[in-house]
């Protein structure tokens, strides 16, 4: 069995000390791994990423292997590097189109983490035409999907999971205003992920937990993803 905790738009801002590292105590004995799919702050600030690195240290100096991307937000400063830089001080792993393979007692985890973009779905997608802007949109979400796409495929794990800020799928979307999918998400990433076999967890998928982390009523970090290999299978996810 190998247990994943997975959260998502934690959105820490300088007002928010003390309220993730009292909700994320105790986590070790509940899960193997924690993932968190982006926008860790509210702004993108090193002194609000210090202060979620700070609250991070309950569970990774217990053991607990936690791997992270970023999320727009955490690029809204310009100061990304700086937030990651924070992260990696608390212990945790930061991907941005690489991979990692976490040894577990229940097998290997193989994680490939991407920020992703916009772009949009299929029927609704925007396409390399017309101005330079356009273009370089556009390219910049083809290349992050083939980043993920790359990783996925470089990995060699038990289990694979594609860990992700932006949407690959309109479904985990629901309750977002249909005329902002486009910049919530793009369908490279899908494909991306079909071709890599891996299941994903991303941002909207958890976003419900972020939320409540912004609201301070979280009880507890929920057990997103739990499976156990099945050594005589062909594939890991039969």
């Amino acid at each position: 069995m190998i247990r994943v905790a997975a959260v998502g738009d934690l959105h820490v801002g300088e007002d928010s000390a003390g309220a993730t590292s009292s909700q994320l105590a105790g986590l070790e004995e509940r899960a193997d791994l924690l993932l968190l799919a982006g926008d860790l702050t509210r702004i993108g600030t090193r002194t609000e990423a210090a202060l979620l690195a700070d609250e991070l240290a309950c569970v990774t100096e217990a053991g607990l292997p936690v791997v992270t991307v970023l999320g727009n937000h955490d690029y809204h400063y310009d100061q990304q590097q700086a937030v990651a830089d924070c992260m990696r001080s608390a212990g945790a792993q930061v991907l941005e189109g690489e991979a990692t393979t976490i040894r577990l007692p229940g097998g290997s985890v193989g994680v490939a983490g991407v920020k992703g973009f916009g772009g949009g779905f299929v029927g609704a997608c925007a396409t390399e035409f017309g101005e330079t802007l356009m273009k370089e949109f556009v390219g910049h979400t083809r290349a992050s999907a083939s980043q993920l796409r790359e990783a996925l495929d470089g990995m060699r794990a038990d289990v694979r999971i594609a860990l992700l800020h932006y949407s690959p799928v309109e479904g985990t979307l629901q309750g977002e205003r249909p005329e902002i999918y486009p910049f919530l998400g793009n369908a490279h990433l899908a494909r991306a992920i079909d071709s890599g076999q891996a299941p994903a967890a991303e941002s909207a998928l958890v976003k419900e937990l972020g939320t409540r982390f912004e609201q301070q009523v979280l009880d507890a970090v929920w057990e997103l993803v739990s499976t156990e290999p099945d050594p005589g299978a062909d594939s890991p996810f039969d």
